[in-house]
């Protein structure tokens, strides 16, 4: 079987894996955030939208593996970020040095983020909408042409719940599908379930987003993306081309045999981007700092104000068989009291999650270039190391707290 270079691992089929674990991070979340905003080195997001890094009790001296323990495997590398409110408390990463660069991962590190693309697609939307250029009530056929009368209807709001009847994928990531012919197969596919009917975890869905976001912003996805994301967030590594990265700052990329299989700017791309069985859906690229940063900026009103926000976050479709609920990108534990919203991505050989509490106190993500080994998957059992780092920050409230 070919490894498809962005295959996304599928927010339902982790949901229940992710689930059994969220009672315990719904605790510790509670316990952390008593050490979130107010404690040493915070900022109020709103004034200055950069995180600050912690200091004194809150700075903690063990190592990423030390920390985690036995939620990373043997074998695995990656980096991570965890930190409560707009305090950075640990950004590190782990693993032997990469062979072909020699360098550890790190803080800053460029790795694949796979389908945790989606939350930004998502928040252009999202964007979109405050700024009175879209709705999210919209149907297609308002701003795509020749959408075909059985698909005229889907809105937006269907294709961002994954519930607009789209099937998940047209092909393998790198085949050269260009925006034209994407349009044309996808809009010329067979609808799997009535729009609005079924949760059917889409990538073609968040693809023709992306090129709603291209009709209603009249620019590029990716420039769009910076100048109204990353740009007011501070976010300077994040993208597929328009960063400024070095040789050795890419992490390669390695299969369940310790393969080599280069880094994700090695894979077959446009000379744009990706093509468009991955854009919009997965493969931006970005380092544990600029995803803080992202955070952050969802703390205060830079990127999005507060109705945007809470449109961004609000459960709204079952996962069904699972008792997750799936907002615009993110996945919600609980529609009634969430207490976790979080997302995962990967492409068979890259895994990673983004977690946070709705609050926004406690905040956590990380991502392996080497995802599986000799009997472990990260992408199995990667609730693990997002269980172990929400714990590494409740004893770090705990500790600010008694300081």
């Amino acid at each position: 079987m070919t490894t498809k270079r962005g295959d996304q691992a599928r927010p339902a089929a982790h949901g229940r894996r992710l689930a059994r674990g969220l009672v315990v991070l719904a605790l510790l979340a509670g316990v952390a955030g008593c050490g979130g905003p107010g404690s040493s080195g915070d900022v109020d997001p709103a004034e200055s939208p950069g995180p600050t890094e912690s200091t004194g009790p809150t700075e903690p001296a063990e190592s990423t593996e030390s920390i985690l323990g036995d939620a990373l495997p043997p074998g695995s590398s990656g980096a991570l970020v965890a930190g409560r409110g707009t305090t950075m408390d640990l950004c590190q990463g782990w693993g032997d040095p990469d062979p072909g660069s020699g360098e550890g991962a790190g803080c800053d590190t460029v790795f694949d983020i796979g389908s945790m693309t989606k939350q930004f697609t998502a928040a252009a939307v999202v964007r979109l909408d405050m700024d009175g250029q879209i709705e999210v009530s919209d149907p297609l056929g308002d701003h795509l042409p020749d959408v075909p009368a059985d698909k005229r209807s889907v809105t937006i709001e269907q294709l961002l719940t994954h519930s607009s009847g789209f099937l998940d994928s047209l092909g393998a990531d790198d085949e050269p599908l260009t925006r034209d012919a994407f349009l044309r197969e996808a809009l010329g596919s067979e609808l799997l379930s009535r729009p609005g009917s079924t949760y059917l975890y889409s990538n073609v869905g968040y693809s023709l987003l992306t090129a709603v976001i291209e009709e209603a912003s009249g620019q590029d996805y990716e420039a769009y993306l910076a100048e109204h994301l990353f740009t007011p967030a501070g976010m300077t590594s994040t993208g597929y081309l328009l960063p400024d990265w070095s040789k050795t700052q890419v992490a390669g990329q390695y299969d369940a045999e310790g393969r080599a299989r280069g880094t994700p700017l090695d894979q077959p791309w446009a000379d744009d981007g990706p093509y468009w069985n991955l854009r919009g859906n997965g493969g931006l690229l970005s380092t544990p700092r600029d995803m803080f940063g992202w955070h952050v900026a969802l703390l205060g009103d830079a990127v999005l104000d507060d109705d945007a926000k809470r449109e961004l976050f609000e459960p709204r479709v079952r996962e069904e068989p699972d008792e997750t609920y799936y907002a615009y990108g993110w996945v919600v534990d609980d529609p009634d009291d969430p207490s976790i919203l979080w997302h995962n991505g990967g492409n068979g050989w890259s895994y990673g999650e983004i977690a946070r509490d709705p609050a926004g106190d406690t905040f956590v993500f990380w991502v392996a270039n080497r995802s599986a080994g000799d009997g472990w998957d990260l992408g199995e059992d990667g609730g693990g190391v997002t269980s172990a780092l929400f714990e590494r920050l409740a004893k770090t409230g705990e500790t600010a707290a008694d300081s």
